[in-house]
């Protein structure tokens, strides 16, 4: 029985990389993000699809946490603390303006719904934070890395990673249902951390590199891998949150040591990662979707104009013109994996409704594919629209 049981959550599992792995040369092929197709596989295969994978379900929760250390270790390590700093000091008005812009949205339609305060803190998560990963891609693809307005989007993108250092505890203290002074001590403990992270990093970061570092491929990965666990393990067990002591992590690391961690852990972080969007796509009921599809849409257009309108603005304070201001804004426009991973916490504890995943991912799946088609199509329109007004004039 043992064996009969072993060897169909291996079939499963097998058919579930499989699958995976075809999604995403699929995206590939289109040119977007795996994102949507992986939430879209959970929602195929998950609970109310057509096929219940129920074999793999604790390997898939444990590998879906794992999913999440591994991404925020890898943005951690995209970042030095110096260029932390740097970017905070310029891009703070912006942050601001994105801050206001774009977590109202998710506050206003969580409270519509009747979700309460603690639906309300995990939307506006979910409709404020922008896929960092999304946006650096589509930047490489359509060559605007060397672009003016390409730095003011990066520190954009630096300072909202930096708010999910203070937001990701908050969400996990008001998740767990503790009292006001009780998350104000956990927020405390959370920029406390944060702090001590970026002097240890500007001052003895070299340190930390040694301890992890290893010219041996097997012993750099264990070491990486186990010191991330370790971490995340000791963050969550004084809820601070696993995602943000992962993120952390990444920070203190640095220089080539960072760079070595970033080419040996990607496969691992997307195989997990992936694993993370199906996972959340499997708990999500397809047919919770339709009662919340509005919302989602109404969501998506005025969050689309939202980060446009975050973007215009910061591009025009560094001095971009129009196109550039244009472009900035559309770059911002899409996401993704944190937004699931928002998403995740907060049905993971239990403490929304059943809708709250359905709108999230519907959500996310429109953002994820609205995101790339505008940053594409944005010069053309601009021209068009520039033309026609010099026509008019």
């Amino acid at each position: 029985m043992v064996a009969h049981e072993t060897a169909l959550a291996l079939i499963q599992l097998g058919a579930v990389f499989f699958g995976l792995g075809l999604l995403g040369r699929i995206a590939a092929r289109i040119g977007m993000s795996p994102i949507p197709l992986y939430l879209i596989g959970g929602l195929v295969f998950g609970t109310g699809g057509l096929v219940e994978l129920r074999q793999v379900d604790d390997f898939i929760h444990l590998a879906s946490e794992i999913g999440v250390v591994l991404l925020l270790l890898l943005l951690g390590l995209e970042y030095s603390a110096a260029e932390l700093v740097t970017g905070m000091r310029r891009s703070w008005a912006a942050g601001v303006v994105d801050i206001v812009l774009n977590a109202t949205p998710g506050v206003l339609v969580a409270f519509a719904l009747g979700w309460g305060f603690t639906g309300a803190i995990a939307m506006a998560g979910v409709t404020y934070i922008s896929s960092s990963g999304i946006v650096a891609k589509v930047l490489n693809d359509l060559g605007r890395l060397g672009n003016r307005e390409t730095p003011v989007v990066l520190s954009i993108l630096v300072f909202e990673d930096l708010v999910m250092a203070g937001y990701l505890p908050v969400l996990t203290a008001v998740l767990a249902g503790v009292g006001f002074l009780a998350g104000l001590k956990t927020l405390s403990i959370a920029l406390a951390a944060v702090t001590v992270v970026l002097v240890v990093a500007l001052r003895y970061g070299r340190y930390v590199s040694a301890i992890v570092d290893s010219e041996d491929r097997e012993i750099f990965l264990l070491k990486l891998l186990g010191s991330a666990l370790l971490v995340a393990g000791v963050a969550s067990a004084v809820q601070v949150s696993a995602a943000v002591g992962a993120f952390l992590l990444g920070i203190a690391i640095s220089d080539s040591t960072a760079h070595n961690a970033t080419k040996i852990l990607e496969p691992l972080r997307d195989l997990f990662a992936a694993l993370f969007f199906v996972l959340f796509g499997l708990s999500t009921d397809p047919a919770s979707i339709p009662p919340v599809l509005g919302w989602a849409c109404l969501l998506a257009l005025v969050t689309t104009a939202s980060k446009i309108a975050t973007g215009w603005w910061a591009a025009e304070q560094a001095g971009a013109g129009r196109l550039g201001r244009a472009r900035a804004g559309t770059a911002l426009v899409a996401h993704g994996e944190f937004s699931i991973v928002i998403a995740g916490l907060a049905v993971a504890a239990g403490a929304v409704p059943a809708e709250f995943a359905a709108l999230a991912t519907t959500y996310v799946l429109l953002m994820a594919v609205l995101g790339p088609i505008a940053s594409r199509f944005v010069e053309p329109v601009m021209a068009m629209v520039l033309r026609w007004r010099a026509g008019v004039s």
